[in-house]
C-alpha cells in the first residue's frame, strides 16, 4: 500500500488545535484502538486491516509528530500529552469503550492512559489492554546507537541531521528476524511518513520519550501491579531492542496477565507476521465483549 493509498483511507480531526490523522471504521461493535511505535506511524498496521472484519470497529491514529499528523516545531512531544490526544480523539470520535492495543512507543502512551484510569479519569472505558514489544522497562532495553544519540538532550539535534534513508532502512532491517520478509517498499513508505511535513526537524524532539520512561518510571511502572483490567502481553521473541526479558518482567508485575509469545519474529510482528499477530490479539479480546 502506498502513502497516498493509506492517506485516502483516513481522515483528519482537530485535537487541541492540531490535525490528527486517523483511520476509523465503525461497525457498531466494540472498538479496537491501536497505538503505534517509534519512529514509524499508523501505517505499521496496514497489513492487519484485511483481518479486521465487521466483528470489531477500529481506530488507528498517528501520534502528534508522526506520520501524517501535525508536526509543530514548538511542541514538547511528551508521552503524557500523546495520551491526552489519544483519549480526546477517541472521545471526539464518539467511542465509548475500547480494547487497547499498543506497540513500542505506544505502550508508554497506554501506560499513562492506565494511570489516569486508576486515578478515576476514564472518558473512554478500557475493556482490555495488550502490550506488544515496548521498552517500558527502559532499564532492560537494548537501545540502538542511533536511539541513544537522538535521545540525548544536546547531541540529539545534531544527530538528527545525519539521519538519511539508507541509515533508516538499515536500522529497520536489523529489527526483522526473518530478513526475507523485510519489504523495502514498506520501509520507504515509513521513511516518507517520517520526513513529510518537515519531520526531520523534529526527530530529536520525538526521540525524548525514552528519557521520559526514566523520569516517569515510578508513575508508569509503579501503576502496573494495580492494573485491574484483563491484560495481554504479546511479545515477538527475537526483538533485539525490547527483549523478551521485559515481557517476563511485565508478566510478574501485572496481576493475572496472559503472556503469549510469537516465535522467530523481530520488533514489528504486525509487519513480519501480521496474520499470527492479529489472530492472537483477537483471540484474547473475544472473551471480554
Amino acid at each position: 500500500m502506498t502513502l497516498n493509498e493509506w492517506k485516502n483511507n483516513g481522515i483528519y480531526l482537530d485535537v487541541y488545535g492540531n490535525p490528527v490523522f486517523h483511520l476509523h471504521k465503525n461497525t457498531g461493535n466494540t472498538t479496537i484502538a491501536f497505538l503505534h511505535g517509534y519512529p514509524s506511524c499508523s501505517y505499521d498496521y496496514h497489513k492487519i486491516l484485511p483481518y479486521l472484519t465487521d466483528e470489531y470497529s477500529y481506530i488507528i491514529h498517528d501520534h502528534l509528530g508522526f506520520g501524517l499528523s501535525s508536526k509543530p516545531n514548538n511542541y514538547s512531544y511528551s508521552l503524557i500529552e500523546q495520551a491526552e490526544i489519544a483519549m480526546e480523539l477517541w472521545k471526539k470520535s464518539g467511542i465509548k469503550e475500547i480494547h487497547l492495543v499498543a506497540h513500542d512507543y505506544g505502550t508508554s502512551v497506554a501506560n499513562e492512559i492506565i494511570v489516569r484510569k486508576l486515578r478515576g479519569h476514564e472518558p473512554v472505558k478500557i475493556k482490555t489492554v495488550t502490550f506488544c514489544n515496548g521498552s517500558m522497562h527502559i532499564e532492560l532495553a537494548k537501545l540502538k546507537l542511533v536511539q541513544r544519540i537522538l535521545k540525548h538532550p544536546v547531541l540529539g539535534k545534531y544527530g538528527s541531521k545525519l539521519i538519511n534513508k539508507s541509515m533508516f532502512s538499515s536500522t529497520m532491517r536489523s529489527l526483522w528476524y526473518n530478513k526475507s520478509s523485510f519489504d523495502i517498499k514498506e520501509i520507504e513508505v515509513l521513511w516518507d511518513m517520517l520526513m513529510i511535513n518537515n519531520g526531520k526537524n523534529i526527530i530529536h524532539k520525538i526521540s525524548q520519550y525514552n528519557n521520559e520512561r526514566v523520569k516517569y518510571w515510578d508513575r508508569w511502572i509503579g501503576s502496573l501491579p494495580h492494573l485491574n483490567i484483563p491484560t495481554h502481553i504479546l511479545w515477538a521473541q527475537n526483538d533485539p531492542i525490547a527483549i523478551s526479558t521485559i515481557a517476563e518482567k511485565l508478566e510478574k508485575e501485572i496481576p493475572h496477565a496472559i503472556y503469549e509469545k510469537i516465535e522467530r519474529c523481530g520488533h514489528y510482528p504486525m509487519l513480519e507476521k501480521p496474520e499470527e499477530w492479529i489472530h492472537k490479539v483477537k483471540s484474547f479480546i473475544k472473551d471480554y465483549d
